[in-house]
């Protein structure tokens, strides 16, 4: 029987993975969406991107207000859930390539930012010395989270209406389900949220390294999660062999998408034991690597695909939890609040540049090309987490571990 620490863990888990389907909804059915009516990749790629502006904004505001100290923490998470399975739900009723489109994908982006945040806060009040796992636990459910539109798409016949009416409805579940979520201590009063110190997280030298490294990461992450679906439909249709080729690509891209959970509780695992640093270095020199070779894989048989999608998916997420664990252990304990807040708002800034510029890179390079100029993130970040390593400051990492 599990302990009540578990069974929390399994019931918080659950609603993040339930509620982050979401944040991918909007990608997941354009194909479905170019069926029906003419979508150009500008269209596609703001419904993408606003949903990480969204959660820029959401993040920004909740942090200045405090709200996570003035609301309830599993309230918050509820009404969250509640609002952003509305806005998805009202894609239905509005021209899906209008502007009204990318304003609705913006308001989901906005709730996710009480939904995955909330949902660390919630976890941490169960966290002893295993911060890596439980943190990699929680991305692991945001990453299954991620990509199961494509496989809600694909149950549903590649009918874009199913994926938004289920994706709506796995929130609403989420956000009551998660009423019952019980802390494993009262949560501490959170660090106030302190504009001025923004700065520091990038001119004190452990914080600016290990931010750099975060900030490598994002480059490659969202990107590719975003077109990874295109991309496989794409390279399925080139291949004459491949039957069922849009049906195989959703289920490909859940395959990539969904194998991060692997990547994250491994990566949590990993960085407990080995330390931070090297888990890092490790998984974005893989998934740099990756974001090299699939041009290589483009257009090739299915089982060359299935390879570079589980690869890609595990390392490219592998590492996401532990640049917060980093930033947590290297920063203040008066400024967590800000740093965090500050870490993930430039990351996802950073997302919303990358996402637009894959349809420009797709013109000028082809699939074979498009990812290719990507893989700078991960490379430079590995550069700045080896610095990291190297200074005294990262004995605080891990408990010691680097």
């Amino acid at each position: 029987m599990l302990s009540r620490k578990w069974r929390n863990i399994a019931l918080l888990t659950s609603c993040q993975v339930l509620a982050m389907t979401l944040w991918f909804s909007g990608s997941a059915i354009i194909p479905g969406l170019r069926q029906e009516m003419i979508l150009s990749d500008g269209q596609a790629a703001a419904m993408a991107s606003a949903v990480s502006f969204g959660f820029v904004a959401g993040t920004l505001t909740s942090a200045f207000f405090t709200l996570v100290d003035r609301v309830r923490p599993q309230h918050l998470f509820m009404l969250a859930s509640l609002t952003a399975a509305a806005a998805n739900l009202a894609t239905l009723v509005i021209d899906p390539v209008g502007p009204w489109m990318t304003v609705l994908r913006f308001v989901v982006g906005v709730c996710m930012a009480g939904i995955y945040p909330v949902g660390m806060v919630l976890v941490s009040s169960w966290t002893e010395k295993d911060r890596g796992l439980l943190v990699g636990l929680l991305v692991a459910a945001l990453t299954l989270g991620s990509g199961a539109p494509h496989l809600i798409d694909l149950f549903g016949g590649l009918d874009w209406r199913f994926t938004i009416v289920a994706s709506s409805a796995l929130a609403a579940v989420a956000g009551l389900l998660c009423l019952l979520f019980e802390p494993g201590r009262p949560f501490g009063k959170a660090a106030a949220f302190k504009p001025g110190q923004m700065l520091q997280a990038l001119t004190d030298p452990a914080l600016r390294l290990a931010n750099f490294g975060y900030f490598g990461h994002m480059i490659e992450l969202y990107a590719v999660w975003a077109w990874i679906g295109l991309f496989l439909a794409s390279s399925l249709a080139v291949y004459p062999a491949t039957e069922n080729a849009p049906e195989l690509a959703k289920l490909l891209a859940f395959t990539m998408i969904g194998s991060g959970a692997v990547g994250s509780i491994a990566g949590g695992l990993l960085a407990d034991r080995i330390g931070r640093t090297w888990l890092t270095i490790g998984a974005m020199t893989i998934s740099g690597t990756c974001c090299l070779l699939a041009g290589f894989a483009f257009g090739m048989p299915t089982y060359i695909l299935v390879i570079l999608c589980v690869v890609w998916g595990i390392s490219i997420v592998a590492d996401s939890a532990q640049f917060s664990a980093s930033v947590i252990e290297l920063s203040p304990p008066e400024y967590v609040g800000t740093m965090v807040t500050t870490q993930t708002c430039i990351g996802f800034m950073l997302t919303i540049a990358t996402i637009h510029a894959v349809p420009f890179l797709v013109d000028w390079l082809g699939w074979s090309g498009a990812f290719v100029p990507l893989a700078a993130g991960p490379f430079l970040g590995v550069l700045a987490m080896a610095k990291l390593r190297a200074m005294p400051d990262s004995v605080r990492l891990a408990h010691g571990r680097r």
